[in-house]
């Protein structure tokens, strides 16, 4: 059971201590924001299975934490609502929470909630790696990369890749969301030593034409500026 980190993001120290206890005394591993950019911290440096996030908290709430981190992340949200909060209720379910427990609640219904949720995301997750692993297949939204058939495809259509190009578009698709500096990348697909590194830029130039509706404001591979490039999680 202890495979399993949890995110709770609250304000308020008691009703996070209780929660605490309860998601310990099952197994689960267990980290603590006291508001949305706190949390948004956390998710970015450890790897998390679900987050517990009230919806009123300071300097960022929890209806903002969420809309920031469903931009990358697709773990469940479970959202702390109080009744005064209906509204808010709805806008989270409709921005990306996948449950909610209203205040006050009872420790066990939020536990039962918390072991439902992982429960269907466990299964998600071994679909998803299952799938990976049989056809060593790639695919963030619209975009597929398949290195048996060395074919990708962009909403269903053939995009022809040169073979550096398709090097360059699996590295960064099979690691979503990493920023790989040009350097990385030409040491990993050239197998050198990265000594002029503009023609990574080039060939990115050119992957993004092709698979890019509009390559000046690129829905998948991302210029990081001063950083490096990526493929943005969908």
């Amino acid at each position: 059971m202890n495979f399993y980190n949890v995110l709770i993001v609250e304000d308020e120290k008691e009703i996070c201590d209780g929660i605490e206890i309860y998601l310990k005394n099952q197994g689960y591993n267990v980290y603590r924001a006291s508001n949305g950019i706190e949390g948004l911290e956390i998710i970015e440096n450890q790897t998390l299975h679900l987050a517990i996030v009230d919806i009123m908290m300071p300097k960022m709430d929890g209806i903002t934490m969420v809309m920031k981190l469903r931009e990358n992340y697709d773990f469940p949200v479970i959202m702390l609502t109080a009744k005064s909060e209906e509204m808010d209720k709805i806008l989270g379910l409709n921005i990306g929470a996948d449950d909610y427990v209203t205040k006050p609640f009872n420790p066990m219904e939020l536990l039962a909630r918390v072991n439902s949720q992982l429960r269907r995301y466990s299964k998600y997750l071994n679909v998803v790696n299952e799938s990976q692993v049989k056809s060593n297949n790639f695919i963030i939204g619209g975009l597929e990369l398949n290195t048996d058939t060395k074919e990708v495809t962009l909403d269903g259509e053939l995009v022809k890749l040169t073979p550096l190009e398709f090097k360059i578009l699996h590295l960064l698709i099979k690691n979503p969301g990493r920023v790989f500096p040009a350097e990385e990348i030409y040491e990993k697909v050239w197998n050198e030593d990265a000594i002029n590194t503009d023609t990574v830029m080039v060939h990115v130039r050119k992957i993004r034409e092709k698979i890019e509706i509009d390559s000046k404001n690129p829905k998948y591979l991302k210029v990081v500026w001063g950083v490096g490039y990526k493929i943005e999680k969908q």
